[in-house]
């Protein structure tokens, strides 16, 4: 048993079951890179090809093998993964726990830290859709080595792997992860046995490890950096990923697991790769594969079509953390959740989210049809994330960890150094297909933004209308309101103001129960609320009471539990007994709104009306809900 952040015991899997695990969730996508990455570095794509001399393949051996060090073991392995907010991994994580630990040092709520957060997940959420389309389609194109017949089969085989892989998202990622843990841990053996292989035939691929190989590579080819270095990075793809899902696992499997399983698998993997095209430069249109034997080409392309499904979780796992994480801090509307695991809340399913990505994927594999013209479009999402946590990491090292300036400073510096060239290489493929994640994070990021605005403008609009409590104690007191016997619950904001709901029941109904509690759900910069401040009572007289309830954004937000732990005996709340009333809105545009706002109110309205409904949400008595209706002008 080992205790949480939040207070509860919580128990947690074995560490070689949680790394075994960890290895079929958040692994998967940078397990994948070899199928395609070596292959990108030299290939032309409409430009002049980077020459394949044996000094340019260790070179760019060489730039792989130190990206995935110095980007994925020491940047995320070793420091990012540090960054949890109470166990809680992932840029929007992060931007919140910068947020709140400013506040509790008494500076003001940083806005820039919260758009830099909206920013990095709405382009994971680009990611999402691109990594299992390009896993997927670089694995069944293994059938075309086996024999050029089969490429006619690659799209509809791809399409049904997605439909396959995502129906299976219900059931949660530690079963799926579970399940898929012995395959991706066999895959990477392979990965291993098969770049072992063509290292053994060429050992002087091994010169590769030194770092001095890849820098004069770079200064040889300079003129080939950019589209170089653009494919150098599809290899560390998935880094960000490892962050995302820390909720799912915890920092040690997926330390433990990096280091002993898959970096060593995927080093000897691209060192293999090179030793076979120094010595066999036609080999390029399908290394990965013609490492292998012939006759193990077909079970190769199995693995890898089941290894390239599988890297698929880990991006969707983090769009659904992330979906999750913006819902509880207030950037998009409610949407069904679903936790999947009893040991772990960071495990969830997000229906919605997953149907999104399945379409998506399925639309790009029909519209690209291969791997190599995908990855015009894969890495730029990736990069830029990577980048803006890097610009986090300076202010959560300052806010959360009380480093110096010029530490925090230094750090970054060093972060951005190494992703910045990288960041200029993929700019280069915006305009063959690298517009598309880009538009995907853009308009992702315009909804959160929208809700926020509109949210914003709403509770303006309401404060401004708002009957002050006093007034309706007063009321109350000189007996000019009929009570009835029971408890209504109404949702409240945060001010001494009476709910609308409650205004409008008074308005049709004229009555007022002889107990009511103005409640106000309060989320938290944290992933789980303590349980000694989650619940704060006052008795305001009168049979009112204002109660306030704080959850944790990873917390499942259950009302009526919470309330019955902690209001005391005398409020004689029972859950089951009590009503509890809605506000539902309708939104209308004044007539002095511009044009802009029109087209913002509007949208905010359809995500409004697309929500969840607050019952299932809060997890209210379906048979005890009152829903009052109202007409807004905002």
């Amino acid at each position: 048993m080992n205790s949480s952040s939040d207070g509860h015991s919580v128990r947690q899997p074995a560490l070689p079951a949680a790394t075994l695990a960890a290895l079929g969730i958040v692994f998967g996508d940078i397990g994948t890179s070899p199928l395609y990455a070596f292959r990108e570095c030299f290939a032309s794509h409409g430009i002049d090809p980077t020459p394949m001399t044996p000094t340019n393949l260790v070179g760019a051996a060489s730039l792989i093998v130190w990206a995935l060090i110095l980007v994925v073991s020491i940047k995320y392995v070793l420091i990012i993964l540090r960054l949890d907010n109470r166990g809680e991994g992932g840029i929007l994580a992060l931007s919140a726990l910068i947020r709140s630990a400013a506040r509790r040092l008494g500076g003001k709520d940083p806005k820039a830290v919260l758009l830099l957060g909206l920013a990095g997940s709405s382009l994971i959420y680009a990611d999402g859709m691109i990594t299992p389309s390009i896993s997927v389609l670089s694995a069944v194109e293994g059938l075309t080595v086996i024999s050029p017949e089969f490429s006619k089969y690659v799209v509809p085989v791809a399409v049904c792997i997605l439909i396959l892989m995502f129906s299976i998202q219900r059931h949660g990622t530690g079963k799926v992860g579970i399940l898929f843990g012995p395959v991706v841990l066999c895959w990477f053996v392979t990965l291993g046995l098969l770049g072992l292989r063509g290292i053994i035939q060429h050992p002087e691929v091994l010169s590769a490890l030194s770092p001095a190989s890849g820098i004069m590579f770079l200064i040889h080819e300079w003129h080939h950096a950019f589209p170089l270095l653009a494919a150098v990075f599809l290899a560390v793809t998935g880094g960000e990923a490892l962050y995302a899902d820390l909720g799912h696992f915890g920092t040690r499997p997926i330390r433990v697991g990096w280091f002993s399983v898959v970096l060593p698998g995927l080093v000897l993997n691209y060192l293999g790769q090179a030793a076979l095209l120094s010595h066999d430069p036609k080999a390029l249109e399908a290394p990965f594969f013609l490492l292998a034997p012939d006759y193990l080409r077909l079970p190769l392309t199995i693995l890898a079509t089941a290894a390239a499904a599988i890297a698929s979780q880990a991006l969707i796992s983090g769009a659904f953390s992330l979906t999750t994480q913006a819902v509880q801090l207030g950037c998009l509307p409610r949407v069904k959740v679903r936790h999947t695991s009893e040991h772990s809340v960071g495990q969830v399913y997000v229906p919605f989210v997953n149907r999104f990505l399945l379409v998506a994927c399925i639309v790009l594999v029909i519209t690209f049809k291969s791997s190599a013209a995908l990855a015009g479009a894969y890495g730029i999402a990736i990069v830029l994330t990577m980048t803006i946590t890097s610009i986090l990491f300076y202010s959560a090292a300052r806010a959360a960890w009380g480093w110096s300036t010029a530490k925090a400073a230094t750090v970054t510096s060093l972060f951005l150094i190494l992703e910045i060239p990288f960041l200029a290489a993929n700019t280069l493929k915006v305009i063959h297909g690298g517009w598309l994640p880009l538009v995907v994070a853009g308009s992702a990021m315009g909804l959160m933004l929208t809700w926020l605005w509109g949210r914003a403008r709403l509770y303006k609009r309401l404060s401004r209308e708002a009957l002050p409590i006093d007034a309706l104690l007063g009321d109350l007191k000189r007996g000019q309101i009929h009570r009835v016997s029971g408890t209504a619950v109404y949702m409240s904001g945060r001010g001494d103001t009476v709910p609308t709901a409650l205004l409008h029941n008074l308005k049709h109904n004229q009555v007022l129960h002889e107990r009511v509690v103005l409640l106000h759900v309060d989320t938290l910069d944290q992933p789980h609320a303590d349980p000694e401040t989650a619940v704060a009572h006052t008795d305001l007289g009168e049979g009112l009471h204002r109660v306030n309830l704080s959850f944790g954004f990873a917390d499942t937000p259950d009302v009526p539990v919470a309330l019955k732990a902690g209001l005391p005996a005398e409020v004689k709340f029972h859950p089951g007994k009590a009503t509890y009333v809605l506000g539902r809105e309708t939104y209308g545009v004044g007539k002095n709104a511009s044009a802009l706002d029109r087209l913002r109110l509007a949208l905010f309205a359809v995500m409004a009306r697309n929500a969840s409904p607050a019952t299932a949400y809060f997890r209210l008595p379906p048979g005890r809900v009152v829903e009052l209706g109202a007409q807004i002008t905002l």
